[in-house]
């Protein structure tokens, strides 16, 4: 594999991210060395990897490297991540952690007279269910009187949609991936009923900036806004604080009962067949031994938990269902897993898009991954959503070279439900047609009826490996 600069790398002249054989290394430009040097020099960068906020780096020998450019003056190197996800992948409250850790390293870095030079959601990944920052260019020395620049971006990429939901009930990530720069302040003002805007935080951070915003456009009113006047560093400390502890108190406004969110405690087996899913999954893990496993359709994170506990290395989770995914996070942050959930539609996901339609790249170009789970996930795309069964198990297939899929039969009540409103012109969703289009590419290692139910657990290993 030749070296190549990371497609959505390239806005910063300072430096650029290229990967080369798997390893992850970034480019220090002359125009970036001296800010980076006197912020490393005060010991914040080191500081903050040993807190694990900032992704870890070292020095690489640029003259052994092939790739580097002449007006490059220094290369360091960091470990490679297991997955990539962006804001709009993210439940609420990931994105809440998100926002909250990028608060406190800008809080950190005021105290070592540093400041950052964005605020871009897409500095901050996740390791599990833990957020790291991983921009080491983004940081510069502090200017005295300075106001937060990046306020804006701030509000946009990580205020307005955690007040999308916490304020109106409305979940950000389709309008979050249509307008990959955020939720815009002047489009949340005005969808903002007036009784939600007598708070001094909304009133502040949302309605003053709109008119803030709308008078920067405005020349002749450029004269009197002063929101870019020279701000004290301890106004600025507070100010950082008061955010956070606004953001923290957010919760969704919708957090109660969706139809999924409840699914692995009010299902259509017993407790028994529960037990016997999670051994199935355990067994499953402890022989394929996975390092990234993809679970489509994760729900609250169970089994997920299931096969970390048996061996698997790192799981990421896909769900359609927000309160789901904040409950599988709030599972993976109580018992410290390397489970990572994110939003999914598995009938639309994400797709490459951004500049050149390679800036963000599509689920399938970001990781491949050793093993998937598809537990109760085949009948919500086959049925709810048209996709010809055989196309679904393929699709299934060609994601992993490993994993368990489950197929639900039209006589669960789970699938009668989602046949309660409409014709059943579903003919081939059958188990013969189920386990005839797996064989068709992989071998069925082994299944199991799951008890209280006609449910049927397949474990699949492909032909081509």
């Amino acid at each position: 594999m030749n070296a190549g600069i990371d497609a959505g790398s390239f806005r910063d002249p300072r430096g650029h991210i290229y990967i080369d054989d798997g390893r992850v290394f970034r480019t220090v430009t002359k125009s970036g060395l001296a800010d980076f040097q006197q912020v490393r020099q005060t010991g914040l960068l080191d500081k903050l990897v040993d807190n694990n906020r900032l992704v870890a780096f070292e020095e690489a020998d640029a003259a052994h490297l092939s790739f580097v450019p002449q007006d490059v003056d220094l290369v360091l190197e960091h470990p490679r991540l297991p997955f990539i996800s962006y804001p709009y992948e993210w439940g609420f409250q990931l994105l809440k952690s998100a926002a909250l850790l990028q608060l406190d390293i800008y809080a950190e870095a005021l105290q070592h007279d540093v400041t950052l030079t964005d605020a871009s959601a897409y500095n901050i990944q996740f390791v599990g269910s833990r957020p790291i920052f991983i921009d080491h260019l983004a940081f510069r020395p502090y200017r005295d009187g300075e106001f937060w620049t990046a306020h804006r971006q701030f509000c946009e990429q990580f205020l307005n949609p955690l007040l999308l939901r916490a304020k109106l009930g409305i979940v950000h990530n389709a309008w979050y991936r249509g307008a990959l720069e955020g939720i815009s302040t002047s489009d949340l003002n005005r969808l903002l009923p007036l009784r939600k805007k007598f708070s001094w935080n909304v009133f502040s951070q949302v309605v003053l900036q709109d008119k803030f915003q709308e008078a920067s456009l405005d020349k002749s009113a450029r004269a009197t806004v002063s929101i870019n006047k020279g701000l004290p560093k301890q106004s600025f400390e507070r100010m950082l604080m008061s955010m956070r502890n606004w953001i923290e108190k957010l919760q969704p406004l919708d957090s109660g009962k969706t139809v999924w969110g409840g699914y692995a405690a009010d299902n259509s087996y017993s407790g028994e067949g529960a037990s016997q899913k999670r051994a199935f999954i355990a067994d499953f893990a402890r022989v394929v031994q996975p390092k990234l496993i993809w679970d489509i359709g994760c729900n609250t994170g169970e089994y997920s938990a299931a096969a970390l506990e048996a061996g698997a290395a790192s799981i990421i989770g896909f769900d359609f269902d927000q309160t789901a995914i904040d409950m599988a996070y709030q599972r993976a942050v109580d018992n410290d897993l390397q489970l990572l959930p994110l939003y999914l539609d598995a009938a639309n996901p994400a797709p490459d898009q951004g500049w050149g339609e390679r800036e963000r790249k599509g689920l399938r170009g970001r990781a491949e991954c050793d093993a998937i789970l598809a537990l109760a996930l085949v009948h919500h795309l086959a049925i709810g959503k048209n996709v010809p069964l055989e196309a679904v198990v393929n699709w299934l297939l060609s994601l992993a070279p490993n994993g368990v899929i489950e197929f639900v039969p039209k006589s669960d009540p789970m699938v009668q439900e989602l046949l309660r409103f409409r014709d059943d012109i579903f003919d081939k969703y059958t188990l013969e047609n189920f386990e005839r289009s797996i064989q068709a590419t992989a071998t069925i290692k082994r299944w199991d009826n799951v008890e209280g139910s006609e449910r049927r657990l397949v474990w699949y290993r492909r032909k081509d490996i």
